[in-house]
């Protein structure tokens, strides 16, 4: 929506009346068919070659996402392993522990 009128005059004289709205020429809700505003449409092209770049990044990411994942599982597996060797040797230090006990109490 627009505004015209003559502003030296209106504000002089306080008359409100001189201004007078205008209504965009088109019928057309807003924002339909104000492509032209947003720049021109890209060539086919253009919009392919993006897409495939995109699409590139993404399975590059993935496989780096993948990677690291097989990695840290790895890692996480390694640490199981120690883990329960610990584990199992500290049940035997704890069974011979106990049997020394039950000698002494005997």
């Amino acid at each position: 929506m627009a505004v015209t009128g003559d502003d030296t005059e209106t504000a002089a004289t306080g008359d409100m009346s001189a201004y007078q709205l205008h209504t965009p020429a088109s019928s057309l809700p807003q924002g339909v068919g104000m492509a032209h505003l947003h720049g021109p449409q890209k060539p086919p092209e253009v919009i392919t070659q993006k897409r495939e770049l995109r699409l590139m990044k993404n399975r590059e990411a993935a496989r780096e996402c993948r990677r690291k994942k097989k990695e840290y599982v790895k890692c996480l597996e390694n640490r199981v392993a120690v883990l329960e060797n610990q584990n199992k040797t500290l049940i035997e230090e704890l069974r011979a522990l106990k049997d020394i006990y039950r000698h002494k109490a005997e």
